[in-house]
């Protein structure tokens, strides 16, 4: 293995050679700190940039024992890492030269706390995994600039970002015991027959649509009325003690109140509850059930094999509705068909906000009951069916209802929001129900399918996606909202619990994975949903990881945004096979 000096020595000798002279420092290097790979080297500097790694032992980084093998501790160490080498590198950028010269780069974390290739950190050391723009003007190496790059910035992230000393060790700390302890309050949430609990003192607005930090200046923090004190629970943490907030109930749970008051920030707030956050993220011990799927409305999308009977049956033409496809769902289909997937990938709470949701979908009400009879109305609205789905499925369902009074007779608890306030108005929701003596129709029947048939499932057959060229696996591009494998592009926009752009480019290398081993006749969608995310507990990300360079950039992602992906897939084919949710 070379070392340090003569990889310096190198690129100074490369100074003014053609640009794809770099390629001859692709390898391995000895420094005294640390070893680097160079494992990729960009063809000129506008085009991707190169691809190094980093490995620290633990002799060098000398992290605590019981940090490194603990796992949950090192998912969070290797994130707080993650930001930190981040920082460190944002600090040594400068101008080095044309297109991306000198530009140093770990794939950025968002604000939640998660499992990502980028950094890895065990009882035997570090692996850091970075790229960087090989410095050139125009074409011609900046060999001086290249050997500052290589020899003397990223040794600087190994002292700085990657060396226990040289860290924050109680910030650290901190990150451990925030994780922890909404690792514990989750994990309280089956057990206290709760799908959600927001503790008072959280901030759940954030600073706008596309940043997800908390809002700095005039946010109103989470607050339980003090009038009422039992409508609290208390839950236990390690770290923090007992915990109190408000606890939302399985079942059929609605948020109410005026427009602007804070229904949809909750709500949004509960569909992020899924992930842990950094500590001062405001959603830092705010946590929903594991299995929390968010359902919208998506006009346009394709839909493949789904059994959307019991939401949509007797449609035009006697078409069957049982093994439903269409490459341009309306409004309402859409939600019916996306709420079936996230039956069939095992969802056990469903988010609605009535404000991204098909009307058609959400209600009929008694004066249109009366004007067009149900014999001529293929849709059962969900009011009819969000009662039967827990009641069969032990489903629950949060839905924010600002302009329907009606589901008042089918929840089980009514939470108002005023002024980001929360309290509970069961009683009074009910009362006001049951006055009502011009109440609509049921139109649902006794059970969620049809006299409690069970629903028809899918498998997905292996030339689902598009060829890529020379029999090779289609090209991958990820962007946070979409991805396109080949020429097929999948919108991801409907799927808002997708938190980061890696998560997108693992989920699409994911899907390739799937299709070279698990896509067929025999085996249902939710069968590979599990083989897929088994193989990646066992083996991490790089199990399903099907580009050989190791960019470092995917983040760990749900079952569930994988099945949804797949099912938004215009090329996707299908089969029914016998086997029931």
């Amino acid at each position: 293995m070379k070392d340090r000096q003569w990889l310096k020595q190198r690129l100074i000798d490369l100074e003014g050679h053609g640009y794809g002279d770099y390629k001859g420092i692709k390898g391995d290097y000895r420094f005294p700190a640390f070893n680097l790979s160079v494992d990729y080297v960009q063809g000129d500097p506008f085009a991707a940039p190169s691809r190094i790694c980093l490995q620290v032992s633990q002799e060098v980084a000398k992290f605590p024992v019981r940090w490194i093998t603990d796992y949950a501790a090192q998912t969070v160490i290797a994130d707080y890492l993650t930001r930190q080498v981040a920082q460190v590198a944002q600090s040594l950028q400068q101008e080095r030269g044309s297109g991306k010269s000198g530009k140093i780069k770990i794939a950025a974390p968002s604000q939640a706390v998660i499992r990502r290739s980028a950094v890895w950190i065990d009882s035997d050391g570090i692996e850091v995994r970075l790229t960087v723009g090989l410095p050139a003007w125009g074409r011609r190496i900046a060999g001086k600039a290249a050997a500052a790059l290589l020899c003397d910035d990223i040794p600087q992230i190994v002292t700085n970002g990657l060396q226990y000393s040289a860290l924050d060790a109680a910030r650290m700390e901190r990150y451990v015991q925030t994780f922890q302890d909404a690792e514990a309050l989750r994990n309280q949430l089956t057990q206290r027959e709760l799908v959600a609990f927001i503790p008072e003192g959280a901030c759940l607005p954030r600073q706008s649509g596309v940043d997800e930090r908390p809002l700095a200046r005039g946010a109103d923090l989470f607050t339980l009325p003090s009038e009422i004190p039992d409508e609290g629970v208390e839950l236990d943490t390690p770290h923090s003690g007992k915990v109190k907030g408000l606890g939302i109930k399985a079942g059929v749970t609605l948020i109410v109140g005026g427009g602007y008051h804070g229904k949809s920030t909750l709500l949004k707030a509960i569909e992020q509850g899924v992930y842990n956050h950094v500590p001062g993220d405001g959603r830092d011990r705010t946590v929903s059930h594991p299995d929390t799927v968010k359902l919208r409305a998506e006009e346009g999308r394709s839909v493949s094999g789904v059994d959307i009977s019991p939401l949509i049956n007797r449609l035009p033409g006697a078409r069957s509705s049982k093994n439903f496809s269409t490459t341009n769902a309306s409004g309402s289909t859409s939600q019916a068909a996306g709420l079936i997937e996230a039956i069939e990938a095992g969802a056990k709470v469903l988010l609605i906000d009535e404000d991204t949701a098909a009307t058609n979908f959400m209600i009929r009400d008694r004066n249109m009951q009366a004007l067009i009879s149900k014999d001529k109305e293929p849709i059962t609205p969900f009011i009819d069916k969000v009662r039967q789905l827990y009641d069969d499925y032990g489903i629950s369902t949060i839905l924010v209802m600002g302009g329907s009074g009606d589901y008042f007779s089918v929840a089980d608890t009514v939470i108002a929001m005023e002024n980001y306030q929360a309290r509970i108005v069961t009683e009074q929701a009910k009362a006001i129900a049951q006055a009502d003596p011009n109440q609509r129709q049921s139109e649902g029947g006794i059970n969620f399918t049809k006299q409690g048939i069970p629903l028809a499932v899918r498998a997905v057959l292996p030339d689902s996606l598009p060829p890529g060229r020379n029999g090779r696996s289609p090209k991958v591009k990820a962007q946070k909202d979409k991805m396109t494998l080949g020429y097929e592009e999948i919108d991801l926009r409907a799927i808002e619990q997708i938190v980061e752009v890696h998560q997108v480019r693992a989920i699409a290398q994911a899907i390739l994975y799937a299709q070279r081993y698990y896509f067929e006749s025999n085996r249902t969608l939710s069968e590979t949903l599990d083989c897929v995310m088994e193989d990646i507990e066992r083996g991490g990300l790089d199990a399903v990881d099907q580009d050989e360079r190791r960019l470092g950039d995917l983040a760990m992602f749900r079952r569930f945004e994988l099945s949804a992906a797949i099912s938004r897939l215009r090329t996707l084919k299908t089969i029914s096979v016998t086997k029931a949710y």
